[in-house]
């Protein structure tokens, strides 16, 4: 196997989702299994809504995951050699005028239901006269432009089976019938593309040898593959992956902003808790967090995933994140990880990392090290506390102090278990959950503890 090109072509029209991100990443854990190149393609032929700001987001949420693009390219950039193919599939009658208003086309649709038809496009545009098409064009009418599909002999209006074959990466074998498609649009009103043409001259010209995308393009695979065809170019190889959706079944939008990358990260959530969720839901592998985009790499098999849509869950996110903190090594955190002053980074990070959601939660560990911790003693412990600070033992401490100190004060009072570790956690850290203490303790310290209890 050659090494293959792959490519992920967003629209900058808004940020992408964690639906978008799932296609990035199996186009990136293909490229990166097998050796090859990942093109970052920006389709913004929308003049209108693509923004730069957009753009910029989308290089940032792929770095963020840990996707780096050997080459970035913009169609706003090559319109010239758009426009030479369109023009070039014009004369050769392959791509034709039609003038009907969405509304005419709806009607002819409901015609075609209501004779028991498919509500496919009916072809009248090319019975047009140059008379008739000078009378549009006098009212004001401007034509939108349809390929006309090789599902013929010799009469257009004939239309028959024409079956176009491919074995797809993530399901199979399969089949189109183009005898059972409308001729697609390819140039609108405005004279600015539908995405299809563009992106088969991109995918050529870069020498994009495979296209995986949402399973919602399936039954347009076979048009783009007659297209690819009559341009002269051998259509890269196909694979559709199931599709992401929200925890109710609803569809993902970049402009509903629904779970988009950048609200994730807002959230605190770790990059690689995002791209294990999003690459193994819907796959046979168990759902586990992936330290490393490398070992995601050998576990991606397109033909683990199921056919079927998933669900995903921000509270599965969250789970599989906390899962992800407890064991990363320190040095995968250190730079972002808030210490408290004069203390040791890795004994602080072993110490609390079992205890995080949210790497931002160290952060209230932090201060609990430091001064921050109000003690939370209930009355029936008061006396006991008041006994424990006198019986304190001295520094150096190290993570035997804890037993020491609490087995010293079980001597003196008779508390046990519960209702002896629970009363000096809840005064020493003022809160009754936490890190274990004997890791906790050396790192707070006997004169804070000492202030903080007196």
């Amino acid at each position: 196997m050659t090494s293959p090109i792959v490519r992920f072509a967003p629209s900058p029209t808004g940020r992408i989702h964690i639906g978008n991100a799932r296609t990035a990443l199996y186009n990136w854990l293909y490229a990166q299994q097998h050796g090859g190149d990942f093109i970052l393609r920006f389709d913004d032929t929308d003049k209108a809504r693509s923004k730069q700001e957009f753009a910029d987001g989308i290089l940032t949420d792929l770095a963020w995951l840990g996707i780096e693009p050997s080459r970035i390219e913009r169609q706003s950039a090559r319109f010239a050699e758009y426009e030479v193919v369109t023009e070039d599939l014009k004369a050769k009658g392959l791509l034709y005028p039609c003038y009907e208003t969405g509304e005419e086309l709806e009607r002819k649709r409901a015609r075609r239901r209501a004779r028991g038809l498919p509500p496919v496009y009916d072809r009248s545009a090319l019975k047009l006269t140059q008379d008739e098409k000078d009378a549009f064009e006098a009212e004001g009418r401007k034509p939108h432009w349809r390929f006309l599909l090789p599902n013929y002999k010799d009469d257009v209006f004939a239309i028959e089976r024409t079956e176009i074959h491919w074995d797809d990466l993530f399901i199979g074998p399969q089949t189109v019938d183009l005898g059972s498609m409308s001729d697609p649009v390819l140039v609108r009103e405005d004279e600015s593309w539908l995405y299809t043409l563009p992106s088969i001259i991109d995918d050529a010209a870069f020498g994009v040898t495979h296209v995986i995308r949402g399973a919602d393009h399936i039954t347009n695979t076979g048009a783009q593959i007659a297209i690819f065809q009559a341009l002269g170019f051998t259509p890269p190889a196909f694979g559709h992956h199931n599709l992401l959706t929200g925890s109710e079944g609803e569809g993902l939008s970049k402009r509903l902003g629904s779970l988009s990358l950048e609200g994730l990260r807002a959230d605190g959530l770790e990059a690689m808790a995002v791209a294990s969720l999003a690459s193994l839901i819907g796959t046979s592998d168990a759902v586990e967090p992936i330290s490393r985009m490398e070992d995601l790499a050998k576990l991606f098999d397109p033909h683990k995933v199921s056919k079927s849509p998933a669900r995903f869950n921000v509270a599965e996110l969250e789970g599989l994140n906390a899962k992800l903190l407890h064991n990363l090594p320190y040095e995968s955190v250190a730079a972002r990880l808030a210490v408290p002053d004069n203390t040791d980074g890795r004994l602080f990070w072993e110490a609390i990392q079992g205890n995080l959601q949210k790497l931002a939660d160290a952060e209230i560990w932090a201060q609990i090290v430091t001064s921050g911790a109000d003690p939370l003693i209930d009355e029936e412990d008061r006396e006991m506390v008041h006994q424990a600070i006198a019986m304190l033992p001295q520094e150096p401490w190290s993570t035997a102090t804890w037993m020491d100190w609490a087995n010293a004060v079980k001597a003196e009072t008779g508390r046990k278990g519960k209702g002896l570790f629970m009363p000096l956690r809840k005064a020493v850290t003022g809160s009754a959950s936490g890190p274990e203490m004997s890791k906790l303790l050396p790192l707070i310290g006997r004169n804070t503890v000492l202030d903080r209890l007196s």
